[in-house]
C-alpha cells in the first residue's frame, strides 16, 4: 500500500502516544538556545502540509511550521502512514525516532535535527527540522566511497567489499571523521537497523546530520549499519565520558529515563541500560555478531 493511501482524510482515533510537552530537555546535557527555541517552534506553531516525499516506504511529509513570527521548514510523519513491521511489535516509528532525538541530545552531539511528537493533520505524529543542504557542493562532506584496491587510503575506514556486477569488486569506505565516530556510537546505543548512507545529510559548516531513526531500541541485537570502520577498536576517551554520563541519565529515576518510558518499553529501557553498560564495560567500538546480515539492504 503506498504511504498516501495509509493516511486517513482526518484525525487518526484510537492511537495515544504521550505527546511531550515544552518543558527543559532531560538528560546530562543542557540545549542550546538555538535547539530550545527549534523545538519550541517545531512543537507549537501551526503546521501546514506543502507536499509528499514520495521515494520514502512510510509516509513523510514536508511541512512548513510558523508561531510567533517564526517559521521553519520540517517533516511530519504521521503514524497513521506507518507500515506494521512484524519485528518492531510495540510503539511506533514515531515514537522511537523521538526517542532517538532524547538520547542523542542527551549525549550532547547535535547528530540528530530536532525531533518531536505532536498532533498534526493526520494526527499524532514525529516532527523534525528539515536540514537545507549547503548552497555549494564544496561543503559537502564525502562520507562514503567505492574505491578500488584492498586497503583504505588515509583518512578512510574499510567497511567490506562490495560487488559491483560482472565479476568486479570494490572496497566500501567511509570518512575516518569524528563526526561520524560519534555517529556509530550512538548507533550501538539506541541499536539503529538501518544505518544507510542516504540516512546522512549534508548540512551547514561542513556538518551533516544523521534521520531515519524508526527501527531502533529493539531488545534484541539489530545492529545494521555502514560504519563498521572502528568495529573492535577502542573508543574514544570522549566517547567513555558521554556513555559515563548517559548511564547515570539513564537510572531510574533520572528525567531521560522518565522520558524514554513515555516513548518505548521497559525491555526496551533495559535492554539500551544494557547497551551502555557494555560499551564501557568492552571499552570498544561493537563488533558484528554474524548471526545476522550486518551491512542494510539497500546500503544508500
Amino acid at each position: 500500500m503506498s504511504a498516501p493511501e495509509r493516511i486517513p482524510t482526518g484525525r487518526l482515533s484510537g492511537v495515544a502516544p504521550t505527546v511531550e510537552g515544552a518543558g527543559p530537555p532531560p538528560g546530562p546535557a543542557g540545549p542550546t538556545d538555538a535547539q530550545t527555541a527549534a523545538r519550541t517552534l517545531l512543537l507549537e506553531g501551526e503546521l501546514t502540509v506543502r507536499g509528499r516525499i514520495q521515494e520514502a516506504s512510510n509516509a513523510v511529509l514536508y511541512c512548513t511550521v510558523a508561531h510567533d513570527g517564526r517559521s521553519a521548514a520540517c517533516v511530519y510523519k504521521p503514524v497513521a502512514g506507518e507500515r506494521p513491521l512484524w519485528d518492531f511489535p510495540d510503539g511506533t516509528l514515531a515514537q522511537r525516532e523521538v526517542a532517538a532525538y532524547e538520547v542523542s541530545r542527551a549525549c550532547g552531539w547535535d547528530l540528530i535535527p530536532p525531533t518531536v511528537l505532536r498532533e498534526g493533520p493526520y494526527g499524532t505524529g514525529m516532527v523534525q527540522e528539515w536540514i537545507d543542504p549547503p548552497e555549494s557542493s564544496d561543503e559537502v562532506p564525502e562520507l562514503l566511497a567505492l574505491v578500488e584496491g584492498e586497503e583504505p587510503g588515509p583518512g578512510w575506514k574499510a567497511v567490506g567489499f562490495a560487488q559491483l556486477g560482472e565479476g568486479r569488486t570494490a572496497l566500501l569506505v567511509h570518512a575516518d571523521h569524528p563526526r561520524l565516530r560519534r555517529l556509530a556510537v550512538l548507533d550501538a546505543v539506541i541499536n539503529n537497523g538501518d544505518r544507510k548512507g542516504g540516512h546522512l545529510l549534508p548540512g551547514a559548516d561542513g556538518r551533516f546530520f544523521a534521520i531515519d531513526h524508526g527501527v531502533t531500541f529493539n531488545a534484541e541485537d539489530k545492529l545494521r549499519t555502514l560504519l563498521w570502520g572502528w568495529a573492535g577498536e577502542p573508543l574514544t576517551d570522549e566517547a567513555l565520558e558521554v556513555l559515563r554520563g548517559l548511564h547515570e541519565a539513564l537510572e531510574e529515576a533520572a528525567p531521560l529515563a522518565a522520558r524514554l518510558a513515555e516513548l518505548i518499553t521497559d525491555a526496551e529501557i533495559e535492554a539500551l541500560r544494557a547497551r551502555v553498560a557494555g560499551l564501557l564495560s568492552s571499552g570498544r567500538h561493537p563488533e558484528p555478531s554474524g548471526e545476522w546480515p550486518a551491512i542494510p539492504w539497500p546500503p544508500v
